[in-house]
């Protein structure tokens, strides 16, 4: 088996991404560690994305068992908070109870009505069906049925609304449909330890994007899993950017990560530019927590420079110290994959959270959310955001609130899922070959994938 780690510092040599992060100080274990486990080179069938019986396997063995995010907890502060998630037919209505977190099944126990409508939030005293107005209190039991009499066949101390399970960690609210699942933290595996210090409790949700898709959920995120495309879909991105040069590593089932060097260029760059040309042209997807460029002193680079700018106006605006954080966690793209479809930003310059799910029943289309955090203000007054709905004909660019380089990556990365769901269905050969490092993670979530729909997880 090929060593895929030595293979790509032979292939850049000076410029993988570890060597990119230790030029500005030492790195934190978390980030030291390096894992790329053998795996099959099989072919990837294109009827894992197409076939409509792998899409209800799907369903039924995997998404009923997994633990997936569902909100922050921010968008349930308050006692009477709610919100509704929603897999593919399946929807949970989770809220806050004088008791902590519940979920249910979003489904009425007299003729199954939704008890809230799909992508719902808000506030309401109990829980109540918009058909025949049954009631149940926010802890789940019954409150009030219309014309009870009329229904002596019911045992009421036992006609509470089923339970889904909920949990939640880091300030992200998780469900499971599964009552014999693992707990949440043993789900996460190594997530809890790499993120001991990255608290993003202290984070809200400033901007939420949800946009339609044009394919299969899993297509939709693999393009967020690699970047061995962006020199070709996102050219404009390498003069800057590290691409082909990334960091990935897969450290269990559950959990794998990339890591992305910002103010270093692409190796595919043949005239690289100056450190002071990067600084003055970096591109940080949240523009608004960096402010006015600097100069690179002398013996410093323009990570370092971006890095320590950021360290000082977190301290000043937020009260923040992050002194302890090397340039990479401030700045750099440490994008954390959680099988199945989280992927998890924690660096303060670039604080996203991503997820991608089956767009109802429809195996040829996702919904993609991306939640931009930023760090609570030191009075408290602030607002979550509304989430802001895109279809698939409408661009990100469309988005006032959305950072406009941003918006132009996601909506060039829009185009080519949609040609690839076509070719998906055009293929002759019927199955996709990947590349043994840049898209390892990609195979690796279906090697998991399968643990699911063969019952080995």
């Amino acid at each position: 088996m090929t060593d895929v780690q030595q293979m790509m510092r032979d292939r850049y040599p000076g410029r993988t991404w570890a060597d990119v992060a230790g030029r500005d100080g030492d790195l934190p274990e978390v980030l030291v560690q390096q894992s790329n486990p053998p795996q099959d080179l099989r072919d990837i069938a294109f009827a894992r994305y197409t076939d409509q019986q792998f899409f209800d396997s799907e369903m039924e063995r995997m998404w009923k068992r997994v633990w997936q995010f569902a909100c922050r907890d921010e968008h349930l502060a308050e006692i009477g908070d709610y919100v509704v998630h929603d897999i593919g037919r399946f929807s949970v209505l989770i809220t806050r109870s004088p008791d902590g977190l519940k979920g249910y099944y979003n489904s009425c126990l007299h003729r199954g009505t939704k008890l809230k409508p799909s992508g719902a939030t808000g506030w309401s005293p109990d829980i109540t069906c918009p058909f025949h107005n049954w009631q149940w209190n926010l802890d789940g039991t019954l409150k009030a049925i219309p014309c009870d009499f009329e229904f002596p066949q019911l045992d009421r101390a036992k006609a509470c609304l089923p339970e889904v399970r909920v949990e939640s960690w880091n300030g992200m609210i998780f469900v499971n449909f599964d009552r014999d699942a693992p707990p949440l933290l043993d789900y996460l595996e190594v997530l809890p330890d790499h993120f001991a210090n990255w608290d993003l409790t202290g984070w809200y949700v400033a901007t939420h994007v949800r946009k339609h898709l044009p394919g299969n959920w899993k297509l939709a995120m693999e393009a967020f899993m690699e970047a061995y495309h962006t020199p070709y879909v996102h050219p404009e991105m390498t003069r800057t950017v590290g691409d082909q040069n990334m960091q990935h590593d897969i450290f269990s089932d559950h959990v794998s990560r990339d890591l992305c060097a910002m103010a270093s260029p692409s190796p595919t760059v043949t005239n690289p530019p100056s450190e002071q040309e990067l600084l003055d042209s970096m591109l940080v997807a949240d523009s608004a927590l960096v402010g006015e460029r600097a100069r690179v002193p002398e013996g410093k680079t323009a990570r370092w420079v971006m890095a320590e700018q950021l360290r000082n106006q977190m301290r000043a605006r937020h009260g923040l110290d992050y002194s302890t954080h090397s340039v990479p966690e401030m700045i750099d793209s440490l994008k954390y994959h959680l099988f199945p479809n989280l992927l998890v930003y924690p660096a303060p310059g670039l604080c996203l959270i991503q997820q991608f799910r089956p767009d109802g029943h429809d195996r040829d289309r996702a919904i993609f959310d991306q939640y931009v955090l930023h760090p609570k203000p030191r009075d408290g007054d602030f607002e979550v955001a509304s989430v802001e709905v895109i279809r698939e004909d409408e661009t990100f660019a469309s988005v006032a609130s959305m950072d406009a380089f941003l918006a132009s990556v996601l909506d060039q990365d829009t185009d080519i899922m949609r040609l690839q769901r076509e070719g998906m269905y055009a293929s002759g050969k019927g199955a996709e070959t990947l590349s043994i490092y840049q898209e390892a993670r990609i195979r690796h979530l279906h090697d998991t994938l399968d643990k699911y729909l063969e019952g080995a997880k």
